[in-house]
């Protein structure tokens, strides 16, 4: 069995877009039952002791209105951090689980401290890595790693219409969204159980939405996704969670299904690359996503090794 890793993990490039850290790495690539999630309002963003920087997070999103009027501030899980436990109570060659920890946030709040110009300011100086981030929105996205039937991996080129990182390369994804499963803010009654299990339940129910919404290839033709860990991009420290699925269609298919599915805003074009390509591709992806290259690889490392 891979052990899981939560250590640093930096990519250096040209682009500093282009940089990584890694989180939490799971070689062993986790089931369902295997990553659970603790859902609380301490997860939620801290607001900055600074008035003034807070006060611009209201402005940074009142001049993206005016540029987009049709932006819309839904409710997004946030990213608290992450803690493993074994199931025995010890570390020692028996199985982990990984548990996610997971506040509500909003796209306002996102672009008011994540996007913001100053969003350096927002940071805390500080090793553990939620205190360093506290003040910052950080809605946690999510990637996936699909892998077809002639084993390619699929990657997306962003649009030149988007506001972030406009014509690179990137896995299908977007976010878990808490409106989902009804949930728009905290509760402060209720069975907590169900509720942290149906947050845990959309996070993989989440990534084969994205996977479908994004290339058209139908749920059913996807594997049960498995959970690889989560990398942050340096820029604008903004957390993703991959998943790694394997899809029974080749990538000629899946071209196929693209061109009739995608709906050229999100996307303009999909790739699907062998992991030699893969690699050429990485000065030319958010580090979020090269991140995500890195878990795969941790992952494949594993499989070989077993």
């Amino acid at each position: 069995m891979a052990a899981p890793a939560s250590a640093s993990a930096s990519a250096s490039a040209a682009d500093p877009g282009t940089a990584f850290k890694i989180l939490l790495s799971c070689p062993d690539g986790l089931p369902r039952s295997r990553v659970l999630v603790k859902f609380d309002r301490s997860f939620d963003r801290i607001p900055h002791p600074d008035g003034a920087l807070e006060e611009s997070i209201s402005e940074i999103w009142n001049q993206s209105l005016q540029q987009n009027p049709s932006l819309y501030s839904g409710t997004k899980f946030r990213y608290g951090g992450n803690a493993l436990h074994y199931k025995d109570g010890s570390n020692h060659g028996h199985e982990y689980c990984v548990s996610l920890h997971l506040g509500l946030t909003d796209y306002r709040t996102f672009v008011g401290t994540n996007l913001n110009p100053s969003w350096e300011k927002f940071l805390v100086p500080s090793e553990d890595d939620s205190v360093r981030c506290q003040h910052m929105s950080d809605p946690l996205g999510n990637g996936a790693i699909v892998e077809t039937s002639d084993e390619k991996i699929i990657v997306l080129q962003r649009s030149y219409n988007v506001v972030d990182f406009p014509g690179y390369y990137v896995f299908p994804g977007g976010h878990s969204e808490p409106q989902e499963i009804g949930i728009m803010g905290h509760q402060t009654d209720g069975d907590f159980a169900c509720l942290t299990e149906r947050v845990s339940q959309e996070m993989f129910d989440g990534i084969i939405r994205e996977v479908v919404e994004e290339t058209g290839v139908p749920a059913i033709s996807l594997t049960d996704p498995v959970f690889i860990g989560v990398s942050r991009r340096e820029v604008n420290v903004r957390s993703t969670a991959f998943f790694f699925t394997k899809c029974n269609i080749d990538s000629s298919g899946v071209n196929e299904l693209y061109s009739r599915a995608q709906d050229g805003y999100e996307s303009t074009k999909l790739y699907a690359v062998s992991v030699e390509e893969l690699q050429g591709m990485r000065q030319r992806m958010p580090g979020c996503h090269n991140g995500g290259i890195a878990l795969y690889e941790s992952m494949r490392n594993a499989a070989k090794k077993s």
